[in-house]
């Protein structure tokens, strides 16, 4: 194979602010800092006893194997909980502070807002410090606020499906999560309305040894749609940062959910996160996720099928460079009768990076006529790389039909020399090569999305050959 050297753990958004914070909490965890982050926000008691209760479910929860395989020097002591900005929350993009408002102009959210978002929501750290939405929103009757908001002014909606779908037991992260969650988003479509453009979150970590903790919550009535897609990013440190959120999705019958993920985390993030999604009859759930960079990432988006003819699909792009994993898949329960599922799991390592799917399709007792095909898909970019795969089927009615393909390859001397050929660099070739392994997914988003991965992934490209 002809040597080129593809450097995927370029990261270009690694620059760090000087921010003042109203609060940061002291190292670690402790009733003493769950109380602290509560108290600053001004809970109801009710959070504050689940905060409590979720501290001592992490305490006692033990590490998933594979967990504890893949990030074995995690101190859960060194790392600040909550950082308060100076910044009040605004929808006056003015009113930010000058730092925290270069931050977003370089990402470009000012610009996206203005040219096709209905809503924008921007967390530094730990807090939302910019949100606005369109006037169409309140005319249609769609809640879109950051989750603290929507604690204060919509607290029986919250109290009602908070830590339903991904209760604090789940798992160790999902403990941790329920403990010290800040920010994150809360969406709330009415039945029958379709949110036309896409809703939109910016989750930025700006601080050494910090972890950003956001608790998304979407309801999506019966009959109504929604677009919600958030964007990730951080500096570049010589210490750990750690991102684990949780989201939770409720899809009432007939409705369709659209949950897009762009991640670019730096290099030394630790990104742990659980997303599940209940869909109810003849509802649709749709994750898309674009994984670049992180030290580890370990995410399996899922789709409990809970009523008859309810569809759910995960499509997803991982790039794992020098010194980085992502472990990533989708879990699919069919739980009820003439469900669908459909798993496509891209991926693409260089560098001794390695790549993991890790997938679950769970077919229940009783849900008779279910239907699922899951499609793992790995490119290899050089001998020192790998890539994993690890399915579980468990198949509980006889007429189901399962069905799993797979693949590995490499980039062939044939595809670079046809290319080039025809007048491309062989950097411009490659580009081209991994551009065309991950289109069924690019294809799947927004025309601006697409444009802003595909440039994600010229960046990986850039300079690298030759």
């Amino acid at each position: 194979m002809t040597s080129f050297d593809l450097d995927l753990s370029k990261y270009s958004l690694g620059w760090n602010d000087e921010v003042e914070y109203a609060f940061k909490s002291e190292k670690g965890l402790s009733d003493r800092v769950v109380d602290q982050i509560s108290w600053w926000k001004g809970e109801p008691k009710w959070m504050t006893d689940f905060r409590l209760r979720s501290l001592r479910t992490f305490d006692r929860k033990p590490m998933a194997d594979w967990f504890a395989v893949n990030m074995p020097n995690l101190d859960f002591q060194d790392i600040y909980y909550y950082l308060r900005p100076k910044a009040d929350q605004t929808d006056d993009w003015d009113d930010l502070p000058e730092q925290i408002k270069a931050t977003y102009e370089k990402l470009g959210i000012p610009e996206a807002e203005r040219k096709y978002l209905a809503g924008v929501t921007s967390q530094y750290d730990s807090e939302v410090v910019y949100h606005r939405n369109r006037s169409e929103l309140e005319e249609q009757g769609i809640l879109f606020c950051d989750m603290d908001t929507a604690l204060r002014e919509y607290p029986d909606l919250v109290k009602q499906y908070f830590g339903t779908i991904i209760p604090p037991g789940d798992n160790k992260f999902s403990a941790l999560n329920s403990a010290v969650w800040s920010g994150g988003s809360f969406v709330y479509v009415p039945p029958g309305v379709n949110c036309e453009m896409p809703l939109q979150a910016y989750f930025r970590i700006n601080s050494e040894n910090a972890g950003q903790f956001e608790r998304t919550l979407i309801i999506a009535d019966e009959g109504s749609q929604v677009h919600y897609i958030e964007g990730c990013s951080a500096p570049v440190y010589t210490n750990d940062s750690l991102h684990s959120a949780v989201v939770e999705i409720i899809v009432k019958p007939s409705a369709r959910v659209t949950y897009t993920t762009i991640q670019n985390w730096s290099p030394n993030v630790y990104n742990l996160v659980t997303k599940r999604a209940r869909v109810e009859a003849e509802g649709h759930m749709e994750w898309i996720d674009g994984n670049i960079g992180s030290r580890l990432t370990m995410k399996y988006p899922s789709v409990y099928l809970m009523g008859p003819k309810a569809t759910g699909e995960v499509l997803s792009v991982a790039y794992a460079g020098a010194g980085q994993h992502q472990d990533a898949g989708a879990k699919m329960v069919h739980a009820a009768p003439e469900t669908t599922s459909k798993i496509v799991s891209k991926s693409i390592s260089k560098d001794g990076g390695i790549t993991t799917y890790r997938g679950l399709v769970r077919v229940e007792d009783g849900a008779y006529g279910c239907k699922s095909h899951v499609q793992c898909d790995a490119l290899i970019l050089d001998e020192e790389s790998e890539s994993r795969t690890f399915p579980y089927m468990e198949v509980g009615e006889r007429d189901a039909q399962i069905g799993h393909e797979a693949t590995v390859s490499k980039i062939a001397d044939e595809q670079l020399f046809y290319l080039m050929s025809r007048g491309l660099s062989q950097e411009q070739a490659m580009g081209m090569v991994v551009n065309g392994f991950i289109e069924p997914v690019t294809k799947t988003l927004p025309m601006e999305y697409a444009v802003e991965w595909s440039r994600l992934i010229e960046l990986q490209m850039e300079g690298s050959v030759g």
